[in-house]
């Protein structure tokens, strides 16, 4: 167990999913069940309790393996990435119904009827997961939710041709420890965010990404370009250019965009020198 990364384990004290049986030691191990968020956004907490540390956050349409519910709280792992926490039952739904589409507007209301005028029932953030059902106008009805501009949603195998243009879309974005929406992320957010709306898969947190995207390049702040991924220790960021360094960050408390080279003098303060740079 020690050398499993918990994050990415479905594994407690008193129970294992099935599937770890024989690698984890459990008093019982369970079969999971297939979920979905049915929420706009639903935060994946350490803790079964609402006032716990956001790990993550699950975007409409993503599915959720549940393996233990209790006091309102599901215990499971994202089908997305693997992440393991606890999400409130009520932003979950089952029977899974099968996603086609992504949404590809940084966010998007869906209305309670095929018209702009109509209240809004959600707020849906970039790469939420949708089904369309129906058809009116220029508007598309989601399984689940409501009806969204069609222009605002591809078909999931639709990839975005620059992923570092997407993460730029997010600048002045507030930061939100563990975000993935469009109204708040984190470092690590923002990457995953990027890549995932580019069809590349990506993991949450910034050592995993800093150990598993791409390949090593020289760890260099006069050789760097375009799509670069600067690692810190506990921090990670993407370069625009030779120069300019876009990353989400507790110093501005937003999305923001510096010289890498500002940026690094800043933050070897408190993290260190560059650890790694990445090159996809």
């Amino acid at each position: 167990m020690a050398e499993l990364d918990t994050r990415r384990t479905p594994a407690r004290t008193d129970l294992a999913a099935a599937h770890l049986q024989g690698v984890v030691p459990a008093p019982r191990y369970v079969e999971g069940a297939p979920h979905q968020v049915s929420a706009a956004v639903a935060p994946l907490r350490a803790r079964p309790d609402l006032d716990a540390e956001q790990e993550t956050q699950l975007l409409f349409g993503e599915g959720f393996t549940v393996y233990d519910e209790a006091d309102g709280f599901a215990w499971g792992q994202s089908a997305l990435d693997g992440y393991v926490g606890y999400v409130d039952v009520e932003a979950l739904s089952a029977p899974i119904v099968p996603a086609t589409h992504r949404i590809i507007a940084l966010r998007t209301y869906a209305f309670s009827r095929a018209s702009l005028k109509s209240p809004p029932h959600y707020l849906l953030s970039l790469n939420a997961r949708v089904t369309p059902e129906a058809r009116e106008g220029r508007y598309v009805k989601l399984a689940r939710s409501g009806w969204v501009p069609e222009i605002h949603i591809a078909p999931l195998d639709a990839a975005a041709p620059d992923w570092v243009a997407v993460a730029e879309r997010f600048l002045h974005a507030p930061y939100q420890w563990g975000g993935r929406e469009s109204l708040g992320l984190d470092c690590s957010g923002l990457i995953q965010n990027a890549l995932h709306a580019a069809g590349i898969a990506c993991p949450r947190d910034s050592d995993m990404q800093a150990a598993e995207l791409g390949h090593p390049a020289p760890v260099d702040l006069d050789q760097l370009q375009r799509g670069d991924l600067i690692c810190w220790n506990g921090h990670i960021g993407v370069m625009l250019d030779a120069e300019r360094l876009l990353h989400a960050n507790a110093h501005h408390m937003a999305t923001a965009i510096e010289p890498v080279k500002v940026a690094a003098e800043r933050i070897a303060a408190t993290a260190g020198p560059v650890t790694h740079v990445r090159r996809l």
